[in-house]
């Protein structure tokens, strides 16, 4: 059974994406919104580790929430799926758990 991994605190201002990284499972996903946004963002030591992962952890970002923030796709790390609300229900449906990180 897969975990779907919610972080909603920016990696530069508090350890749950850190947390979350070293728990995530291969298979499992991981969804970054409100300020978790940040650690979506290419060119940071957090891009480094979700390019070392990615392949076997899968990682989301809330575009909505990206925009709110003024942040365009095109600041995304490599290896990053952006969805809207629609694609944040469906990551929920379709894992049998989810971590929020606080």
């Amino acid at each position: 059974m897969t975990t779907l991994h919610i972080v909603n605190k920016s990696p530069f201002e508090k350890n749950a994406m850190e947390s979350c990284l070293g728990h995530a499972l291969d298979g499992d996903a991981i969804l970054l919104f409100e300020d978790g946004v940040y650690g979506a963002l290419s060119n940071t030591r957090i891009a480094n580790e979700i390019s070392r992962r990615a392949g076997a952890v899968k990682f989301f970002v809330l575009g909505p929430d990206l925009n709110a923030r003024g942040l365009g796709d095109g600041r995304i790390a490599d290896g990053i799926t952006v969805v809207d609300y629609s694609g944040f229900v469906d990551l929920v449906t379709t894992h049998g758990r989810t971590q929020s990180w606080l």
